[in-house]
């Protein structure tokens, strides 16, 4: 008989509802970069404030060079060059050309440009050796115009976007608070790493890992550790949450003597959601909140760690974030080798690497779900079998969730 009741779905459901986003604030546009939008993000102007040559060339009246070729040039007379930023223009009469560069606004009475390589100087004049082309015209607008929306609301700022936000006219932007996060290990055997270890002590790598996690991901990671004692415990878990917005414990979340961090919490009045899930690894992780503040268990072991931490962890700190998309990116792809353990009253996690497929989508290579910290260090992605099933087979297509931007390398 199962003696865990609550699913891996039902638990991400419950935790995504059980956790609010945080507040707005005005940053500018340089800080909002890897941070959520609060508000939907629209521009103020036109970017491009008028149309603008796309090449260095000549802008012309594109009717008098529909004909023209190699062997038919068309002579034009060079009425002057414009650049971007000028402000005099320089109006195109019939049978003349301005020479323009890149960026350059598109003088009055032109109505296309032709680039250079298809152009000849002779003295003062320009034969045109082609037709022009409509797509060396930037227009009014054309990478943003006023109005238009360019994040909607959760969606996170990239560094293309917040220039696209600048194109159109802000300064700064709108977005969710960045969530602090405190994370705690405990453990009597475990030590802040660089610090000299006794026999029977490890250096303290989940919270370094789970930190890297939390500031890759826009947040602000604090550590702290604590021993395995109970009013050790409790001042810990206080101290650290009283500085933070979210918090995280790493170890002691199973049945053991020393799994004491659920009766701390229960001590310190924490309202449980749930605690220990079918899920594997990570079976341990649990949720809940105390003083109005999320609360993720994490087991300690560096599978289980982080595991507890991807699947739902992430997504609940993403949540808090203000993030529209909680949880890691996915992409589909072929899986490259049979996965056969799988418990069908449980949702089984692997990690696995990816390289490149013969048909466009990427190989999946699973790893084994008991790797440790060394072979989880080499991982692209994440795959599951769902409840439900036993296996995988070799080349079913999954959607595998991508551990970092170097993932399809």
């Amino acid at each position: 008989m199962n003696r865990l009741s609550l699913g891996y779905e039902e638990a991400l459901r419950l935790t995504l509802e059980g956790v609010e986003p945080l507040g707005v604030e005005d940053a500018p546009l340089l800080e909002s970069v890897g941070r959520v939008a609060g508000a939907e993000l629209r521009a103020l102007l036109d970017s491009p404030a008028a149309a603008a040559s796309r090449k260095d060339g000549y802008a012309l009246r594109g009717s008098e060079v529909a004909s023209a070729s190699e062997a038919a040039p068309v002579r034009l007379e060079l009425a002057g060059i414009m650049a971007a930023g000028d402000h005099e223009e320089i109006p195109v009469g019939p049978g003349q050309a301005v020479r323009v560069l890149t960026g350059a606004r598109i003088p009055p009475g032109a109505d296309a440009v032709v680039s250079e390589e298809y152009t000849r100087l002779e003295g003062s004049d320009l034969l045109v050796l082609a037709p022009s082309q409509a797509k060396n015209i930037l227009p009014t607008g054309g990478d943003v115009a006023r109005g238009d929306l360019i994040l909607a609301t959760g969606r996170v700022i990239t560094p293309v976007a917040a220039g696209l936000l600048a194109a159109g006219g802000l300064g700064s932007a709108m977005v969710f608070a960045r969530p602090r996060v405190g994370i705690l290990g405990t453990g009597s055997e475990i030590v802040m790493p660089g610090l000299p270890l006794r026999p029977g002590q490890v250096h303290a790598s989940n919270i370094i890992t789970l930190a890297g996690f939390c500031a890759r991901e826009g947040m602000a990671p604090s550590l702290g550790m604590a021993v395995d004692q109970p009013e050790e415990l409790r001042r810990a878990l206080e101290d650290l949450l009283a500085g933070s917005d979210a918090l995280i414990t790493s170890g002691g979340a199973w049945r053991g003597e020393r799994d004491l961090v659920a009766q701390a919490l229960k001590e310190l009045g924490w309202r449980k959601v749930f605690h220990r899930i079918r899920m594997g690894p990570g079976k341990a992780v649990g949720f809940g909140l105390l003083a109005g503040k999320p609360v993720f268990l994490l087991p300690g072991g560096p599978p289980s760690n982080l595991m507890g931490f991807l699947q739902i962890a992430l997504p609940g700190l993403h949540a808090l974030a203000g993030r529209a998309r909680p949880g890691l990116p996915r992409v589909s792809a072929r899986l490259a080798a049979d996965i056969l353990d799988g418990n069908p009253a449980w949702t089984d996690f692997f990690q696995g690497s990816l390289s490149p497929g013969e048909d466009g989508l990427p190989l999946f290579h699973p790893l084994s779900k008991r790797s440790r910290l060394s072979a989880l260090a080499k991982a692209h992605a994440v795959a599951a079998i769902p409840e439900g099933r036993e296996s995988l087979s070799q080349g079913e297509i999954l959607n595998v969730q991508l551990l970092g931007a170097g993932a399809l390398a």
